[in-house]
């Protein structure tokens, strides 16, 4: 299962579907944009005139390069209830994802059901990777117990990416998930990279899970208690309210100083912030709450916000 099929998560199932893993499950709630393609391989500026799911597009692409091989598309955002309701688990998942809550959900799935997953993430010119093996390694709450919001480590729209730091880190998540499925071998440790500077190096944190990690320590697996739709349409106003994944509130100064150049009109209170960003306007409330004027489609309104808020 590939979760997020955006720049990484496309040229993870092109490697893949070349080298004949024979079932490919495809797994995103967002549409192609133009400004995706620098990025993004298995689309073409046919699928963003027409605004094709990128689930469904990818998974059209790979069956013209391997009809011998089954590839599903899920349209939807990944939830516990669609992760519940597969005719099989996956036997591998290979993140492809720009926000930490679809992550934490992946890792406390994937820790419930034992499978293993692998994390990926590339913005601007660096990237990093590591394999989560349930009860043998240490999962991504244990490096990260607090995520931080999105607009504090950027996303591919906010920042920009390097390509090349896509393709190397898809290298190693790719190399990793066939040694998987072949061998049981996986690499130990955070696989980190920066093309434009010329390093690649393996950083070891940790060696073992953390007892007292809320998810693969304590069992408690937050992100399956916490996760739930949470974004409503505001009848008449062509707005969306959406609701934070997680609770204890944000900084709002900290939240603007990390929108940067990407966002306009940014007005910053001790009560509120207002910004735009990708034809729509924001106004973030301390708690984390927000409403996103300009579209009244949830769906849409929830990638916006965990693209430039991200909590």
């Amino acid at each position: 299962m590939i979760v997020g099929v955006g720049a990484l998560g496309t040229h993870a199932a092109d490697a893949l579907a070349r080298a004949g893993v024979g079932h490919l499950t495809l797994v995103d709630r967002d549409v192609v944009e133009v400004s995706n393609l620098q990025r993004q391989c298995l689309f073409d500026e046919e699928d963003a005139r027409r605004a094709r799911p990128k689930a469904i597009a990818a998974a059209t692409a790979l069956r013209r390069v391997n009809e011998s091989i089954r590839v599903d598309a899920d349209s939807e955002e990944l939830s516990v209830e669609r992760f519940d309701a597969l005719a099989d688990r996956p036997d591998l998942i290979l993140d492809g994802t720009d926000n930490f809550a679809a992550r934490m959900l992946i890792n406390d799935l994937a820790i419930r059901d034992g499978v293993t997953w692998i994390y990926a993430a590339a913005v601007g010119s660096t990237g990093r990777a590591m394999t989560i093996v349930p009860g043998r390694t240490p999962c991504l709450r244990c490096l990260m117990p607090t995520p931080p919001p999105t607009a504090e480590v950027g996303t591919c729209e906010s920042m920009g990416v390097l390509s090349t730091a896509i393709t190397s880190v898809v290298s190693f998540q790719v190399t990793e998930a066939l040694r998987w499925l072949c061998r049981g071998e996986f690499t130990r440790g955070v696989w980190v990279c920066d093309p434009w500077e010329t390093i690649a190096e393996l950083r070891m944190r940790h060696t073992a899970p953390d007892p007292n990690c809320d998810s693969c320590g304590r069992g408690e697996l937050p992100a399956l208690r916490t996760r739930a739709e949470s974004a409503t349409p505001l009848c008449g106003r062509n707005a969306v309210q959406v609701m934070p994944h997680a609770t204890g509130g944000v900084d709002l100064r900290k939240l603007a100083d990390g929108l940067g150049d990407w966002a306009s009109s940014v007005e910053c209170s001790h009560q509120l912030l207002r910004f735009q960003a990708d034809d729509a306007r924001f106004t973030v409330f301390r708690s984390g709450r927000a409403l996103v004027f300009g579209t009244d489609d949830a769906g849409r309104a929830r990638i916006l916000y965990d693209r430039y808020v991200g909590l």
